[in-house]
């Protein structure tokens, strides 16, 4: 097999560090940038460790809650590459993009992931055996070279490389034959950058359910490799990774519409899902932040995860308070209608305004909670931005389809010639 690394390349040690504001993504951005282009694609497929993280961006954790944007990420980009050099970083901006504007076609794979993962839960306090596979493998005790060691570094860290994911994925479906909802949601438990679009359908990917027929087959071969040896489970794997099915059909619905920015005094609500909303909206009259964090799951969030989050939201509510002087104030309410419904009153506005929410716990929250502020004589407006929705309608069917229309995407944005 070639090695596909650039010649004379050696990993240095490299740590990243995931604090979680505004600031340090940028410097993480500024710092990678100079290897977006031909290191990033020759070097992406190795997971090294977690000390050696030189060779990939790790910047999902702040996309996923938008303290930077893809925007942001693509114009770095291309202030030091041009498209067709850094090709393949700006592809992997456009995966995720491509996850999320799938599943806003089609909420039910949401829902039926959701319900899956309940009836996987119920299943596990019957059934021994599966229960203990189910320990073993979130505890990384089940045996298997890499496998252990990704378990322990996911739940540690809250990080795993790409490549070890897939990997993960693979052995759990396939090796381990649990049920692919069960590691789906250990992945949205404990990763950083746990994002219900792009965590449900890779799992999916995998398992030959968003491909149909298609699955993704962990091999010694390529573990051994993009390890650097570190890992060769040999006689550990399963031979084969016959796909998965189900009798459920997911028909394709039009995206749900934006609404227009609110025109009168407002109150604004900041959540995980953007947490860069002095970039989009006017000068509200009052600022309100509520977390939806630990509705990812039913089990235990890991803490990574809830710091992570919470301290993300709460730098945005610093700089919303430093750019507007508005009075700002943090809920961890589960009653967000309630919380709403206080904030609007105190504030003496009638309208509420949100970063549009892809589908999931935030999206669910906010559809919950519309009819009564409807009620309460509150209206409810989520503002999409223009890159999502330049992107989403492409996001029908496979990649390719999205592909194709990046470099329009881009021109659009004023991103590319």
């Amino acid at each position: 097999m070639p090695d596909d690394r650039l010649p004379g390349f050696e990993s240095p040690e490299e740590t990243v560090a995931f604090t979680p504001t505004r600031e340090a993504g940028l410097a993480r951005l500024s710092a990678f940038a100079p290897r977006m282009g031909k290191h990033y694609a020759g070097q992406r497929n190795y997971d090294y460790g977690p000390a050696r993280r030189s060779n990939v961006s790790a910047l999902s954790p702040w996309i996923r809650h938008r303290l930077i944007t893809e925007e942001e990420v693509l114009r770095a980009t291309l202030s030091k590459f041009a498209p067709s050099t850094a090709e393949k970083f700006i592809q992997e901006v456009f995966w995720r993009t491509y996850f999320k504007g799938w599943l806003e076609h089609r909420p039910s794979v949401w829902t039926a992931y959701c319900e899956g993962r309940d009836r996987a839960l119920e299943v596990l306090e019957k059934d021994r055996a599966m229960a203990m596979d189910y320990r073993a493998a979130i505890a990384g005790e089940t045996g298997i070279d890499g496998f252990d060691q990704w378990a322990r570094e996911l739940v540690e860290t809250g990080y795993l490389h790409n490549h070890a994911r897939m990997w993960f994925a693979s052995i759990w479906i396939f090796t381990l034959r649990l049920p692919w909802e069960l590691g789906a949601d250990f992945f949205l438990r404990h990763l950083l950058d746990g994002d219900p679009a792009s965590n449900t359908l890779s799992w999916r990917w995998v398992a030959g359910l968003h491909t149909k027929g298609k699955t993704y087959q962990a091999r010694v071969s390529n573990i051994s490799k993009y390890t650097e040896g570190r890992f060769r489970p040999e006689y550990q794997l399963a031979n084969e990774a016959l796909p998965l099915t189900e009798e459920q059909d997911h028909p394709k619905r039009p995206i749900q519409m934006a609404d227009a920015m609110p025109d009168a005094p407002y109150l604004l609500l900041v959540t995980e899902e953007d947490c860069r909303a002095e970039e989009i909206f006017p000068s509200p009259d009052a600022v309100i932040g509520l977390l939806s964090t630990s509705d990812r799951s039913p089990l235990e969030i890991g803490a990574p995860v809830l710091e992570f989050a919470e301290a993300a939201l709460s730098d945005a509510l610093l700089r919303a308070s430093e750019r507007w002087q508005a009075k700002t104030q943090f809920s961890d309410s589960r009653d967000w209608s309630g919380a709403l419904i206080d904030a609007a009153n105190l504030a003496g506005v009638k309208q509420i305004a949100t970063a549009y929410a892809p589908i999931g716990p935030v999206a669910t929250h906010l559809a919950e909670t519309q009819p009564k502020l409807a009620e309460a004589g509150l209206t409810l407006r989520q503002i999409r931005r223009d890159y999502d929705d330049l992107a989403w309608p492409h996001a029908t069917k496979g990649f390719f389809a999205l592909k194709q229309k990046i470099p329009q995407i881009l021109r659009n944005l004023s991103l590319a010639g």
